[in-house]
């Protein structure tokens, strides 16, 4: 499957801040926890969790998340699918970045060792 502009754009509106809520519940429901979540967010794009608390309070869309993220070279190792999409296909980079914290986030979710979601 590819994206398409509207979807990639849709994606790139929402804010992280509506979306965060949802990451957390998904891991506190599969047994996880909290510093697990920051962790594998760290990870992906370097920040704290005073960063993301101050993203949230910004309302920073996922643009700008991931406008300001650092993301490690090797996340190009992220591989798999995720809502339909297989992320190392995924052609804009902004689409591809959010895929790859879904993706975390669910094999977090799912039971993965955090030292095998944190490549």
């Amino acid at each position: 499957m590819t994206t398409t502009t509207a979807q990639d754009e849709r994606m790139a509106n929402l804010t992280f801040a509506s979306v965060f809520p949802h990451y957390v519940n998904k891991v506190l429901k599969k047994g996880r926890t909290l510093d697990e979540l920051y962790q594998v967010i760290h990870w992906l794009t370097g920040f704290t969790e005073t960063d993301l608390q101050q993203l949230m309070e910004e309302k920073a869309t996922f643009k700008t998340f991931f406008e300001r993220a650092n993301i490690p070279p090797n996340a190009s190792n992220i591989k798999g699918v995720i809502c339909g999409y297989r992320v190392e296909e995924i052609a804009n980079p902004l689409s591809r970045n959010i895929r790859y914290l879904d993706k975390l986030i669910d094999e977090l979710a799912k039971g993965k060792p955090l030292n095998k979601v944190i490549r």
